[in-house]
């Protein structure tokens, strides 16, 4: 089955949250392409900060989700989208819905002169995009939301939106 039929196979929700991905990643990739960091770094979060340790079920569901998209779209769309536009991507689409997470860089000294650049991207005590390389990584920079999430109540918003399945 091509990629395309695959696509449209999906339900509407999830058509559009692939949608989403595809066009935050490209963004991303785009800006880091384009932008120099210190101009992007204000839109990830409030440096040197992080995100609640606990979320409840449906947030992890919906984290879950977000981490679901963005894996498939890398998968399946031939782009290159390495770790930062997918850490960058995810973590915008969870802001959205209103979900706090921390964007991790890390270095890694591999040889002598050489050290290699990773991003990752966590919810709760989950890791959501990067965690395989994550692990050999020493974090120099977080970023997060300045608060922990609102109360819906008193804001008159959803807190997160759910795909009922």
């Amino acid at each position: 089955m091509t990629r395309l039929a695959k696509f449209l196979r999906r339900t509407t929700p999830d058509r559009w949250l692939l949608l989403e991905t595809l066009a935050l990643l490209c963004w991303a990739r785009i800006l880091i392409r384009l932008v120099p960091f210190r101009r992007i770094a204000p839109h990830l979060g409030r440096p040197k900060t992080e995100s609640p340790a606990g979320v409840t079920e449906a947030e992890r569901r919906v984290a879950l989700r977000v981490a679901w998209a963005v894996q498939a779209v890398v998968r399946h769309v031939p782009l290159g989208f390495v770790c930062l536009p997918q850490a960058m991507a995810a973590k915008w689409m969870l802001r959205r819905r209103r979900l706090p997470s921390t964007l991790y860089l890390g270095l890694q000294r591999q040889d002598e002169p050489k050290l290699t650049a990773h991003a990752w991207l966590r919810v709760g005590d989950r890791i959501l995009t990067g965690r395989a390389e994550s692990l050999d990584h020493t974090v120099i920079a977080t970023f997060a939301e300045e608060t922990s999430q609102a109360d819906p109540a008193s804001s008159g918003k959803p807190l997160i939106h759910t795909n009922p399945r």
